[in-house]
């Protein structure tokens, strides 16, 4: 209450639900059984923290009203920007904030400058400039985004702040998408946290009603709320999540200088660099690659060593999953043709690919190339087995060998490495021979891999039937084919 007894309109932080309060009262009224960590093989680079989410509030409101430590405001470089934010806050605060910031001379993009809240309930407000976007300059203007919440942060440690209230800051006026500047917001946050997490106590999204349904989107990315959000939410993380801070990571300017360049000094230094150089740039220059004109005539000439190609072909499959994590797949996903299913008698995950299902006279196989790799590049980090059904498949439905070669080029190497079974259910004498030309004279290292399932009672000797989900038609087909299955079978690692 104010002295004359009328309600405040500050809100205190402390009053808000957390991030997590809606979430496990929703879990608790669902009475789902949670997700053991033992149970969980692959792990987000943003991994569920009880104690992370515990700190995070996502508010509908207006920054200017929090009462908390600091809060942030959004301006431009002479901090004179008339935009809801900053008026909201000029309002609220009081005549003496604006002779303050006359004081501050100004603030440059990407910086973050203190003053007193004067008569808001924060203590202080952190200004900031965020910065114009243009496509053309979309990694400067990452990084400036970034600069802005972490010199935010880095004061609020400095200062010793126990709580901060970020307002959304890319303005609509300097253009910046708002889902990608939400990426670079959440991550860089939830990173600062990660290290100096012992610094805050509360960090307040304060959002526009426009803005909260994407807020309410990215953040179980970045925030997950259970094992379950954590796996849930993997496959739509962006393909670039920053370094270790958050910050965008910019390969032009990861130059490594030794301290004696091409001279290791043993075997295990020449490792250590040989990894290390893996993250420098792509072009020609950061590298230090010489002519790239070149390098391509030795390519075709088959005279470029092997290290040198497969760092080729690493840079071509990251521009692939970088286009596959941007690009809407839900008309291929919808197919119901590539899916994940259970694990075989050895504990290895396994995919599945429907050949009915996949129309290729009508579907973009560009398309359906980046959803197999969209789907597939977190599965591959393990070991693994395809379960292909080729059961009822037509000439519709029929990959034809160049574009299997253009996948098996494309993909990264582990796709190779860890896959240990490819098991081809109710394969035809044509289709034998087609797999027989593909993988003796087309692609190499495969051939040993494939196994030929006429029945459903041959592949369950090698994945549990309860382990596998299968199209109703395949059960039908076999049913009338090899007779009516039993779902006990005696386990056996192989077919």
């Amino acid at each position: 209450m104010d002295p004359l007894g009328a309600p405040s309109q500050f809100v205190d932080v402390d009053s808000l639900p957390g991030w997590t309060d809606a979430y496990e009262a929703k879990q608790l009224d669902s009475h789902q059984n949670p997700i053991e960590k033992a149970q969980v093989d692959i792990r987000s680079p943003f991994p569920y923290r009880k104690d992370i989410n515990a700190k995070v509030i996502l508010w509908k409101g207006d920054v200017a009203l929090l009462n908390c430590t600091a809060i942030v405001n959004t301006s431009n470089e002479s901090l004179t920007d008339k935009n809801p934010v900053s008026e909201s806050i000029f309002m609220h605060a009081g005549p003496d904030l604006r002779d303050e910031l006359q004081k501050l001379k100004g603030c440059r993009t990407g910086e973050a400058k203190l003053t007193k809240g004067f008569n808001l309930a924060a203590r202080f407000i952190i200004h900031t400039v965020g910065p114009k976007y243009k496509s053309r300059y979309r990694t400067a203007a990452e990084s400036s985004l970034y600069s802005c919440y972490r010199n935010v942060l880095q004061l609020a440690k400095e200062q010793a702040m126990c709580s901060i209230g970020f307002c959304v800051i890319n303005s609509l006026k300097r253009c910046y998408p708002l889902e990608d500047a939400t990426h670079i917001a959440l991550r860089t946050v939830r990173r600062f946290l990660e290290i100096h997490g012992e610094t805050l106590e509360k960090v307040v999204f304060a959002v526009s009603e426009l803005e909260e349904a994407t807020y309410q989107k990215l953040l179980p990315l970045y925030f997950p709320r259970s094992l379950e959000e954590e796996i849930q939410s993997l496959p739509y993380l962006p393909a670039d999540i920053g370094n270790a801070e958050g910050e965008p990571v910019v390969p032009e300017r990861q130059i490594r200088i030794t301290e004696k360049p091409g001279v290791p000094d043993d075997a295990s230094d020449e490792e250590g660099l040989e990894a290390d150089l893996s993250f420098i740039g792509s072009h020609a220059f950061a590298r230090m690659e010489g002519d790239v004109d070149k390098q391509r005539r030795l390519i075709l000439q088959g005279q470029l060593s092997e290290a040198a190609l497969q760092k080729q072909h690493q840079r071509n499959y990251n521009r692939w999953l970088c286009q596959a994590r941007a690009e809407d797949l839900s008309d291929i996903a919808s197919l119901k043709a590539l899916y994940q299913t259970g694990v075989d008698n050895c504990g290895r995950t396994v995919m599945v690919v429907v050949g009915r299902n996949i129309p290729v006279t009508l579907i973009d196989m560009e398309k359906a190339l980046l959803y197999f790799i969209h789907v597939m590049d977190h599965i591959a980090v393990k070991e693994y087995v395809l379960v292909y059904f080729h059961t009822l498949t037509n000439d519709y439905n029929q990959l034809d060998s160049n574009f299997l070669k253009k996948l098996y080029d494309v993909v990264d190497a582990k796709y190779k490495r860890n896959l240990k079974a490819l098991y081809f259910v109710h394969p035809t004498f044509r289709s034998k021979v087609s797999a027989w030309f593909f993988t003796t004279f087309t692609v190499s290292g495969l051939k040993d891999k494939i196994h030929y399932v006429e029945s459903l009672q041959q592949l369950f000797t090698a994945i549990p039937p309860e382990q596998i989900d299968l199209p109703p038609f395949v059960l039908e087909y076999d049913a009338r084919e090899n007779g009516p299955y039993y779902s006990s079978y005696p386990p056996s690692p192989d077919l």
